[in-house]
């Protein structure tokens, strides 16, 4: 899709008050430090027109912003090194790289951005993004772009080893906050990464992952998009069922988990028993004794990994996957208790970094992250997008519907050219 987007002024911004730090630099969490969360999230936030002067909103938006860098001071920081290789925010104050841009079409023109494999990420992404010795970006990076129907869509990039996907949620609704007039944000930001503080051993974990890390071999595959739609009357049917057969209940991401992991697993035909991994993330705030915070906004999830055959993977039912999916989140507490505890190994393997192969899938639940309650003055979006973030690791992201719908969207890069069509089949018959 060619877009003529015009990007009309680029600026750091900075706190919008002078914001003094407890210290310099900033210790981060062991889990913010590892390896795998050395990287940056990017998402789509795309708003229709509604109420006062939506052309205001890259001004408004830009103000707030710097405004929330007031509390959220270390999001203005830039990550360093020290010199036992722990990964530190250097609370030096300067700033998130802003972008304003136009767009002379309609987001009704180019249906709101629905078909993702169409959208010109480059154009509504943050460019020109300054750099620091070392090749340091700032952590937060956002561009704003008006079209010409008064709507607006905002590119974020975040940095992951800050804020896990609560965080940066939390993050941008202080922004919305102050952007319709609070005075302050309602939830304070609380750092606390001393829940999990860094120590020689988990230094030397991630140390020995980042020497030890060979990246995959280039698959033959390319990862092709699909997006599947599921009513929330299909929903509820399906949760009936489960509970129909079990006497329990279940999640909306349970169901659309075990559905994906079963028809994904039936569309490619693995090999007899192969080794079939599902892999996601839960948050884990609640499991510390006591609880974080309200207000923390750094990382604090452990990946839940699920192992099965790809033969019974094959027969089993939805109903089957959803009671194994069940009973894996039933053992995080211990889990993540004993990682917590210096075990860092499950069955002789990192927890955090499982195989990056075609056998396994991830699957992340948006829904509940806050994305889609986030409200600049203009309503909250109609459609959040999540880019892929590699062409080559299987994943799927449970999000919701784009307004008005309501019900569950799933996103999906998942299998190669040669099984879609089949994957497709199947998972749409079935839910």
């Amino acid at each position: 899709m060619a877009l003529p987007v015009i990007r009309s002024n680029r600026s750091l911004v900075r706190p919008a008050e002078h914001t003094p730090t407890p210290s310099g630099t900033l210790d981060l969490s062991a889990i913010d430090q590892i390896p795998v969360l050395r990287c940056n999230a990017r998402t789509l936030h795309v708003f229709k027109r509604r109420g006062p002067e939506p052309e205001a909103a890259a001004h408004v938006i830009k103000g707030a912003l710097s405004r929330a860098l007031v509390p959220y001071y270390p999001l203005a920081g830039r990550l360093k090194e020290s010199g036992q290789g722990q990964l530190q925010v250097e609370c030096s104050g300067d700033g998130a790289w802003f972008v304003e841009a136009s767009a002379n079409c309609t987001l009704d023109s180019v249906d709101y951005f629905n078909d993702v494999t169409s959208i010109p990420y480059d154009q509504l992404l943050p460019d020109s993004v300054p750099k620091t010795d070392g090749d340091v970006e700032p952590l937060v990076q956002m561009q704003v772009t008006q079209f010409a129907c008064g709507g607006f869509v905002i590119g974020l990039t975040f940095c992951h080893s800050i804020c896990d996907g609560l965080g940066a949620a939390q993050f941008l609704n202080a922004v919305g906050e102050l952007a319709r007039g609070l005075e302050h944000p309602r939830v304070a930001p609380v750092w606390h990464r001393d829940f999990f503080p860094s120590t020689p051993q988990t230094r030397l974990e991630n140390v020995t992952l980042l020497h030890n890390y060979l990246p995959p071999p280039m698959p033959s595959y390319r990862l092709e998009h699909a997006n599947i739609d599921i009513p929330m009357d299909q929903i509820n049917q399906l949760k009936r069922q489960f509970y129909d057969s079990t006497g329990l209940k279940c999640s909306a991401f349970e169901i659309v988990a075990a559905s994906l992991w079963r028809h994904r697993t039936r569309a490619i035909s693995f090999g007899p028993n192969t080794q079939l991994k599902l892999v996601f993330f839960a948050n884990c705030r609640q499991l510390l004794d006591p609880p974080l915070p309200k207000g923390f906004y750094g990382n604090c999830f452990f990946p839940v990994t699920v192992t099965r055959t790809s033969d019974w993977l094959t027969q089993a039912t939805n109903v089957d996957v959803v009671k194994l999916i069940q009973e894996a989140k039933a053992e995080l507490p211990v889990e993540f208790a004993k990682y917590m505890n210096g075990d860092f190994t499950r069955n002789g393997e990192d927890p955090f970094a499982p195989p990056l192969a075609y056998t396994t899938l991830f699957i992340s639940e948006w829904g509940r992250l806050g994305f889609n309650q986030i409200d600049y003055g203009w309503g909250p979006p109609v459609h959040v997008v999540p880019i892929q973030g590699s062409s080559i690791i299987p994943v799927g992201i449970v999000g919701s519907m784009p307004l008005p719908k309501v019900g569950f969207r799933l996103m999906t890069w998942s299998v190669g050219e040669a099984h879609l069509k089949t994957f497709l089949d199947l998972i749409t018959n079935s839910i």
